[in-house]
């Protein structure tokens, strides 16, 4: 049986470790992901930018989240930092949060992102979450 890759569809994983990070950038480049499109992200920027460096993740940046987004996320709070670059990925408000949630219990996630920018309340309902709760 072919097994067909969905480039335009966007993965997230939710792991404990760095070495689990691994793992799945490795998965996630095997599927064809881009470097470049894969995202690490953590409740400490610190964390996820030493995780993204040892790793061959990226962070989400200005390019991903948008130029708004950024500049918003300069006075927003860590959490609500957090949901607006998950948001700008395509994933929901209530998806974003219980996420949000996981990251406050030290959980990492490892994101494949199809590389489509979302606004305002749009969002990406095709988006596959590893594990879903």
């Amino acid at each position: 049986m072919e097994h067909v890759n969905n480039l335009s569809t966007t993965k997230v994983r939710i792991v404990d470790s760095i070495t689990e990070v691994q793992e799945q950038v490795r998965l996630f480049q095997n599927e064809g992901y881009l470097n470049e499109n894969i995202f690490v992200l953590t409740h400490d920027k610190d964390r996820t930018s030493r995780i993204a460096d040892k790793t061959d993740a990226a962070t989400i940046g200005i390019s991903e989240e948008g130029l708004g987004t950024a500049i918003a996320n300069i006075f927003r709070s860590t959490g609500n930092e957090l949901r607006a670059k998950m948001r700008s990925l395509g994933i929901s408000k209530i998806e974003a949060e219980r996420l949000e949630a996981e990251m406050d219990l030290d959980k990492v996630l490892v994101i494949a992102w199809s590389g489509t920018e979302y606004f305002g309340e749009e969002y990406d309902p095709a988006i596959y979450y590893y594990p879903y709760f």
